[in-house]
This record gives C-alpha cells, structure tokens and sequence, in this order.
C-alpha cells in the first residue's frame, strides 16, 4: 500500500491548492483526480468563461466605437472557431502550468476516481490503496443543477458546463436562471448577437447581492435588450426541431410562451460525492449534499485527520474559486501543524463579470440591518467623476457602515473593470476600518476608484460631490 503524508481527492482549485501549500511545507502529498487537474474552473468555468466574456467586451467596444466616439469601426464576422482556439490556448497554458507546480513541489498526481476505504485510506479505481498517516481533504467539487424534464444534450438544452463547447453560437437563448452564472452567459449571448431571454425564480436576479445592485445590472440588461423576467417560473419545456418551446409563469401570474435556439440552465450547483463512499469514513453527507465540517476553524469534518474544502461545503463558504483556494491554504497548515487564521467568510469578494459587471464584499443593507446593525448608507455614481462619464456605461458604489463613523460593513460595485476594483474595499471590509480611515487616503485622478473614494470621503462627513 502506497502510503503519504496528505491524501488530496480532487485536483481543481481546492483540490491543488492544498496539495501545493502542503508540499511547501515540507508533507508528502499524493493527489487524486480522475479528470484533470484545474478542475471545473480553469476547464470549464472561470477561465474559458472569462475568456470568452472578454471577447464579447470587444465586440461591444466596436460599437461603442462607432456609436459614441465616431470611429468607423464595423464588425464583419465573429469566427467562433477561431475564438474556441484562443480560448482553448489559455487554457491549455493554464493547464500545463498546473500540471508543472504540481510537478515541481513534489506532488505525486494518481489519475483515477477515488473511494473512501476508512479515515486515513482510500483506493483508486478499485486496484490501488492508498493511506495517509496525517489525513485526507476532500475536494471533489460540484456540477450544475438540472431541473426534473430537463435532461442536457449539449445541443439544445445545456449547462454552464458545456455552454460555451457547442459547434456554433446561437441565434436566440433562454436562460433559467439569473444568478452570477446566468447573468453571465446571458450577458455574453446578447453580446454575440443572439436574442436572449432570462428567467430567474426569485423575485430579482442576483438575488445574493444588494438589491440596489439587482436593480443597476437589470436596468443595464435591459438597456442592451436582454428580455429580464424575474419572479417568473418555467412551466415546461419541450426540444423541436429547431430549439426549444418553453411556457413561462411570469411573476403577474401570466403564461408566456418562449422560443429559443438553445435552453441555457444555471439554476445552480451541488456538491459532487458520488463514488466517494462517505460512509466508509465514518461521514455522510447533508440533505443538501454538503459534507459539513464540524470545526470551521479548520474545515476539519467530525471524523478527526479529514478536511474538506472548495464546493463541497456548504454557506458560508462561497463556492467560488478564490475562496477554495483560501481554504485549501487552511487546510493544508493546519495537516503541517502551522497555525493559520480560519477563512473570513465575510471578507471574500463577489464577481459577476456581465456587462456592465458587479463586484462585491460584505454584508448589503439588508443583511446588515437584519443583523441588528444601525447603518449610514452612501452610494456614489461613476458618472460623478470625470474617468466614469469617459466610459460612459452608468455605475455606482454603495458604501454600507455602521452609523454614527463605524467600521465599514459592505461595499457593492456595478459598472465597467469593477472585478478590478474590489480588492481595495475587500481590505476595508477585512480590515474593519472606517470610513475616516478611508477618507485619508488619495485616490488617483482620473479613475473609477475616485468614486469609491467620494463615498468614503462623503460618509466621513468631507465630500466634494454631497448627494
């Protein structure tokens, strides 16, 4: 039996963070992955996804261009075979880079699918076991959420896994759901020419975030001629020929008839455990799916030496990569016996990379009043500094702290490059510091972030631009 330090089951962002952070440290780490490393991210998420929402960037640009600055751009063509390559180049590069740290620290990578054989041993592919003298870390991921009738061909009804792996773009789209996910890709479609419409359950989209940033990005969607239906439901959907019809109960409580090219479903992800065999360990999964740990600070489940990390937890951990990453760090010193500050959940910032984009971090005025918290609440609009008029796509910043000069409890961003800008308030918010901390500090002119300095400069009582 082939024995190590740390066994590591899952090789995506989590997955290979830990092991990365662990063999740093000096352990003997063996990683499993039945796929490739990188996992859904780099594959077929974040990265791809990202890419490809850059090029629709360029697209609207061109016209930009010629409508606003009165550049006689023209779009011939978008070749999306030519745009799968570059795609596929970037991540293929990531790729290589992965499988080259790894390499590098030392990691032993055993490529097959893993099952639980006790507390400290596992088997791969049914022929190899393997035991860990200081622990295992699950990491296994998740998958999207499909609804009942609903099964995805890659053709006419897909995922956000194989959204974008599809031979031609569509002329029309529906999405069902009007998460970050959703948002995204309805983004990225209306961009690409296609007619897109956008279903979400809840009585707004992004309805993890403010409500004042549902409101901007719905505005904006609409703006760009994405059909937003919130609080609407979808009834039943039947593959034709050429698309799918879909019947839709909207939030008045009409039936509306939906045509498409292709049906989109983002109406989530669950947690991947299947094969694992959690119950060998000693473990089971929640209702939800979730392997819930029982000492957050550590992310160390009920059964001691096992860790879990990335999407297999549950809230408040995000499901969002950089935050795997965080914990795969937590994970792996605390296996090295380092000691090492549990995950601020509060302090890890939120992006929908849509146009126009959001950016997050922190409580919203809701969930800070819920709290118990007496709140001020500012919010700046980018077109009240100069470099957000040259852009010219709207925006705010909303500031919420505790009333009277308190710490600084969330700040949400809509508009152009804020995925760029949220570090800063992601200090702030992590920080606890004060809207007069803030306020002392110069922000450069031109720039967006001068308008998340006005909101800090207004709550602090120094405004130029008083609301």
């Amino acid at each position: 039996m082939d024995t190590a330090d740390v066994i590591v089951i899952g090789g995506g962002t989590g997955g290979y963070s830990t092991a990365l952070r662990a063999a740093a440290l000096g352990l003997e780490v063996v990683l499993v992955e039945r796929d490739k490393v990188g996992g859904t991210c780099l594959h077929r998420g974040c990265i791809p996804s990202k890419a490809m929402l850059h090029a629709a960037e360029l697209v609207d640009g061109i016209a930009e261009a010629r409508e606003r600055w009165g550049v006689k751009a023209t779009l011939e063509a978008v070749d999306w075979p030519a745009l799968v390559a570059t795609r596929d180049g970037i991540v293929a590069r990531n790729h290589r880079g992965v499988e080259a740290h790894l390499a590098h620290a030392g990691v032993r990578v055993v490529r097959g699918s893993a099952r639980l054989t006790g507390a400290r041993s596992v088997r791969v592919d049914g022929v190899r076991d393997l035991a860990a003298r200081r622990g295992i870390v699950l990491a296994t991921g998740s998958r999207p959420r499909t609804l009942p009738g609903l099964t995805p061909d890659g053709r006419r009804v897909v995922t956000s896994d194989d959204a974008l792996f599809v031979p031609a773009l569509p002329d029309s789209v529906l999405v069902l759901g009007g998460g970050a996910i959703g948002v995204e890709y309805a983004s990225f479609h209306r961009s690409m020419g296609a007619r897109v419409t956008l279903v979400e359950a809840a009585d707004r989209i992004l309805p993890l975030e403010d409500a004042d940033v549902s409101r901007h990005v719905t505005r904006g969607l609409k703006k760009r001629g994405i059909d937003v239906r919130a609080g609407a439901r979808l009834l039943d959907a039947q593959v034709v020929a050429d698309g799918v019809r879909a019947r839709v109960r909207t939030a008045r409580g009409e039936v509306r008839a939906v045509e498409a090219e292709r049906l989109l479903v983002a109406v989530g992800r669950v947690p991947v455990t299947d094969h694992l065999d959690l119950a060998a360990a000693g473990l089971a999964a929640d209702e939800r799916g979730f392997v819930v740990p029982a000492d957050w600070g550590q992310l160390e489940t009920a059964v001691p030496g096992v860790h879990v990390v990335g999407d297999l937890l549950p809230p408040p951990s995000p499901g969002l990569a950089h935050a795997s990453f965080a914990e795969g760090l937590l994970v792996a010193e605390t296996l090295a016996g380092v000691a090492s500050a549990p995950v601020d959940y509060a302090a890890v910032p939120r992006v929908t990379y849509s146009s126009p984009q959001t950016a997050s971090v922190g409580l919203s005025e809701a969930e800070a009043r819920a709290r118990g918290h007496e709140v001020a609440v500012n919010t700046m609009p980018l077109t009240a500094v100069a470099k957000g008029m040259v852009h010219g796509q709207g925006g705010t910043v909303k500031v919420v702290a505790e009333a009277g000069g308190g710490r600084v409890l969330g700040v949400h961003l809509v508009g152009p490059h804020v995925s760029e800008m949220i570090a800063e308030s992601q200090l702030i918010v992590g920080w606890d510091a004060e809207p007069a901390d803030v306020a002392r500090h110069v922000h450069a002119h031109p720039t967006l972030s001068e308008a998340v300095g006005e909101a800090f400069l207004t709550l602090a009582g120094r405004g130029l631009h008083q609301q």
